[in-house]
């Protein structure tokens, strides 16, 4: 049956009348049974906070009518609401990738033909611009184009609350109920764009969320002018993104007067054709900023990602750079922050943390050191900010930092996403304090595990393609529930977190119920604070495994590193 479906669906495309670029992709596939199947098998799915995948033809592949599907899904969302809701409309932005501009576009063509108003960005600009934009116009719901840090073949549709915040599971499902009632995406109704902007319905907006959401970015400033080395040499490459206007505007704000842009990763190019892969996570995405760094002996380095959500840091080391983890930054600017505060006087006694389960210890150790609350969240920044709305609306806490080990974080509050501007102009302003010190923020993540202890982490990601992907992962997350260890790396396992059934067991027998929404999520304990996580992704085809281990020393912590991912590695091989 599903053999007819998938030959169904690929010859009515062959049928419509589709776009030429899209036409060839098609006639490049024929004949390629595994191909086809793999594009036809299934709709795009609405997974994380939107949907994410290749671009190209087929009703599995992001294109104009997958985007049109998800959109009329939208739209159905928001009328649900009423005329109100209708009126308040959308806020849109995309990132610099192939057909992002296109597809905002597609986006608000569809929204429009059912009343919706849209206001579209007129240049492309920052996932946290977005999230601001939505909460400063008090649209009903945000769209940005974007598949974040992905490869150029990969395009998506990340779908944003009135609350500025990744759309809860609620909202997300709505969408997906609608979305089903579509069975034909040619079908899908849309109304011209200029049509739209004639009847006010769509409307260009820059200059206005521009200036507004600069103006919050001055409010990041912790230390006064004397206290900071303004004239700290500065490398940013925008890696080909969004994040270039911003991030410029915002360090010359604060008067960093020594930065300098990778010229030739400034130019706004879904082919990112400088970088394999534009991801500020690795190594290779620095090569051009640390040319560049050594030519102009910079001390710091910084990198965004298309959208501008996530920043990397490079720290000069000697005769060259070392690369920050998303944790070992996370865990500096917490101290920084928290530091500067209580020596204001402005921490409060319900001052909070926010983290994910896969984020490192180190940052919970820092914060209960300033008497700060650590409360830890599912992965993806959607809960931490579910979070800080909770909390401004309880008081029960006050929200001083958040983060996630993958590159994500944010400071303050006018955004609800993870934000690489406000971390990229805070970073900035703590390196300059410490060079007043004489210090690298280096020697300050060494003064960290001098009190802490030595933290360390890993991720290893392990990719499962297609259908049979699928199975193989949901297989392996039922292997590892299945087969619970006694003890991994000769360490005793206390406690075995399931997120899926919200219940922890403990070596004794007994059970604790977690208090965090289900997800597909395990998280194994050890007895000497070392912890792994089996998660699969929401977004892309692959399962990922997190390791924490903390030691009294460098060498001891990456031993013990070693030995835990080998264990968990050893019952993979095992079930594949």
């Amino acid at each position: 049956m599903e053999k007819i479906i998938v030959l169904e669906r690929f010859k009515a495309w062959q049928a419509a009348d589709i776009p030429d670029y899209l036409r060839k992709d098609l006639q490049s596939i024929e004949g390629d049974s595994k191909e086809i199947e793999e594009r036809f098998y299934q709709y795009m799915q609405f997974g994380t906070g939107g949907v994410r995948g290749l671009l190209g033809a087929g009703t599995n592949r992001m294109n104009v009518y997958t985007i049109r599907r998800v959109a009329y899904g939208l739209a159905r969302y928001v009328t649900s609401f009423g005329e109100e809701a209708k009126q308040r409309g959308v806020a849109i932005a995309y990132d610099t990738r192939h057909f992002s501009y296109e597809f905002a576009l597609e986006t608000a063509c569809v929204l429009g033909a059912v009343g919706v108003r849209s206001f579209v960005f007129s240049e492309s600009r920052p996932t946290p611009e977005l999230s601001f934009a939505v909460r400063h116009l008090g649209t009903v719901a945000g769209v940005v184009i974007t598949a974040s840090h992905n490869p150029k073949t990969y395009n998506g549709f990340k779908v944003y609350g009135e609350d500025g915040a990744q759309l809860t599971s609620v909202g997300a499902n709505a969408i997906v109920s609608y979305m089903h009632e579509i069975e034909d995406l040619f079908a899908v109704e849309l109304t011209n764009f200029e049509q739209l902007q004639l009847d006010g319905i769509s409307t260009f907006m820059l200059d206005e969320i521009d200036e507004a959401y600069s103006a919050c970015l001055s409010y990041l400033q912790e230390r006064s002018d004397v206290e900071v080395a303004k004239d700290l040499s500065i490398v940013y490459t925008p890696l080909h993104g969004a994040g270039l206007v911003p991030i410029m505007q915002g360090l010359s704000a604060l008067g960093f007067s020594e930065v300098t842009v990778v010229t030739e990763q400034a130019a706004q190019d879904g082919a990112f054709p400088t970088v394999c892969y534009p991801n500020p996570e690795d190594v290779a995405a620095f090569k051009l900023a640390m040319m560049l760094g050594k030519e102009k002996e910079a001390e710091l380095l910084l990198a965004t990602d298309p959208d501008a959500d996530r920043l990397g840091v490079a720290v000069r080391d000697g005769d060259g750079y070392k690369l920050l983890t998303g944790n070992q930054l996370g865990a500096l600017l917490l101290q920084y922050i928290l530091q500067a505060k209580s020596e204001k006087g402005t921490l409060t006694p319900n001052s909070v943390m926010l983290k994910t389960i896969v984020t490192s210890e180190l940052g919970a150790a820092v914060a209960k050191a300033f008497g700060v609350a650590t409360v830890n969240t599912l992965t993806g920044f959607k809960y931490i900010a579910e979070k800080i709305e909770q909390f401004e609306q309880t008081g029960e806490h006050s929200f001083v930092f958040g983060y996630e080990e993958s590159y994500g974080y944010l400071i303050q509050k006018f955004v609800r996403d993870k934000d690489a501007v406000q971390v990229a102009l805070a970073t900035a302003e703590m390196a300059g304090y410490y060079a007043k010190q004489g210090k690298t923020l280096l020697h300050a993540l060494d003064d960290l595990y001098e009190q802490f202890g030595y933290y360390k982490e890993a991720l290893e990601s392990h990719v499962f393609e297609g259908q049979a992907g699928r199975k193989q992962m949901k297989g392996i997350l039922e292997s590892f529930r299945a087969n619970v260890p006694l003890t991994l790396a000769g360490v005793e396992v206390v406690s075995v977190e399931d997120y899926l059934s919200g219940e922890a067991k403990l070596a004794d027998g007994s059970i604790e119920v977690l208090k965090l929404p289900k997800e597909n999520v395990l998280k194994y304990m050890l007895a000497d604070g070392s912890w792994v996580a089996i998660r699969p992704s929401g977004t892309e085809p692959k399962c990922k495994f997190y390791f924490g281990v903390v030691g009294k020393n460098r060498d001891v912590a990456a031993d013990k590193l070693l030995q835990l991912q080998q264990a968990i590695n050893q019952q993979i091989e095992v079930f594949l």
